[in-house]
């Protein structure tokens, strides 16, 4: 097949979604298949991969200075037609998403859509606070994503609380189909555990990891709140995070007024080659937020062998098993801070959550789930072909006018 992803981001970003896009692109291509990426242009970035191609981009001041893609190219125009295309799938509704489905109408194209993000939930990066504007807000982007949805042939959503959340809060009938992100185990069991502990001085620490964009809706500052809890009954404890964001300087700023920033390593953006080796050197992975609509992190984590400890939320839950993997607590940091202390302070239960995460992450195997996305992309034709659309119940009366007025 010769499939076209378009995405907003996509390297040298780090997130979930450039995740998802890269590992199925991987394995797919290594499948026979021919997979052309539609992305954004990061000033200075060659990209070393073959049939890359660029929308032109600007800096979007939110989050960590996003390039965001502005979806005008005569010269991809010019190229689309001829890739002999048999399918497009887009992994956002906006910017990029638009042109594809836009290409997609043009080229008598099935058109996939991705659900990877609780899009009502980013709506705090608009500088109103007042309740009203941010309920108007969230409502538009409902009544948008509705909208976007029946251009569609097909939705994959990454989890059944997505599925939920799709049907019984936008209205969405199907074709639809449960597709999480995929991982590939064998980094995870190549990486070297103890020479990464030796090179940064952890050897007798009990290190809890964790991993994300430095975003405020990701619940930072409630894992640092019960690593200080956790910390008065191990005092061996370290929390590492990995990644970046604009709530860097604040969630340092909490660890030193909590008194733990010793205890506390800012590891900024890696390389994503070089996760599975941290994720490996730790004895425990946390995690906080209640935002997610897939357990990509968590995933990556049970991949490396690591209990979980995380707050019982959306996506999370939909990985993580509870007392089989990790523990699922309540939002507070005492409940999470118990938690750290019941696993660290009990080797048994250690072990036994590591062997169940080895066991957990098989399940999740990339090529099992990329012939499952195979099977989306050969019904989505057959609708198209059939002029079948997605479905989605009407919206409100309220959430009408909402749409109209936006």
């Amino acid at each position: 097949m010769h499939i076209a992803q378009f995405t907003n981001t996509y390297h040298p970003i780090i997130n979930g979604v450039v995740r998802s896009v890269s590992v199925y692109r991987q394995a797919l291509m290594e499948a026979g298949h021919q997979v052309f990426v539609f992305a954004q242009q990061n000033n200075g970035y060659e990209d070393e991969e073959a049939f890359i191609y660029r929308y032109p981009s600007f800096q979007l001041p939110v989050a960590g200075d996003i390039p965001a893609a502005i979806p005008v190219s005569p010269f991809i125009d010019r190229l689309l037609p001829s890739l002999k295309l048999d399918v497009i799938h887009t992994h956002h509704p906006v910017l990029l998403g638009q042109a594809a489905a836009n290409k997609a109408q043009e080229l008598n194209l099935p058109l996939v859509f991705t659900f990877h993000t609780q899009y009502q939930e980013y709506t705090h990066y608009v500088p109103f606070p007042q309740e009203a504007i941010q309920d108007f807000l969230k409502n538009a982007i409902q009544g948008w994503v509705q909208k976007f949805m029946r251009q569609c042939h097909h939705i994959v959503i990454p989890s059944e609380s997505m599925r939920a959340t799709l049907i019984d809060e936008y209205g969405l009938e199907g074709p639809m189909t449960i597709i999480p992100t995929g991982i590939d185990l064998t980094p995870y069991q190549n990486a070297d555990r103890q020479a990464l502990r030796a090179a940064h001085g952890w050897q007798n620490e009990r290190v809890m990891i964790s991993v994300g964009r430095l975003a405020i809706e990701k619940n930072w500052a409630l894992l640092l709140e019960a690593t200080a809890l956790a910390l008065q009954n191990q005092p061996d404890l370290r929390l590492v995070l990995l990644g970046d964001g604009s709530e860097r300087p604040a969630l340092e700023s909490l660890a030193a007024e909590l008194g733990i920033q010793e205890r506390v390593d800012f590891m900024g953006a890696i390389p994503f080659e070089d996760v599975p080796g941290y994720l490996q050197a730790a004895d425990l992975f946390g995690f906080a937020s209640t935002s997610e609509t897939q357990g990509l992190v968590t995933l990556e984590a049970l991949a490396a062998h690591l209990p979980v400890v995380a707050v019982d939320a959306s996506g999370t839950r939909d990985i993580v098993q509870h007392e089989r993997q990790g523990f699922l607590t309540d939002e507070n940091a005492p409940a999470l801070a118990q938690a750290i202390g019941q696993v660290l302070g009990d080797p048994a239960c250690l072990e036994n959550f590591r062997a169940a995460a080895q066991k957990r992450a098989e399940d999740f195997e990339i090529q099992r789930l990329m012939k499952k996305l195979l099977n989306v992309y050969q019904e989505s034709i057959a609708d198209q072909q059939a002029g079948r659309l997605v479905q989605v119940n009407s919206p409100s009366e309220e959430d009408e006018k909402v749409f109209a007025v936006s």
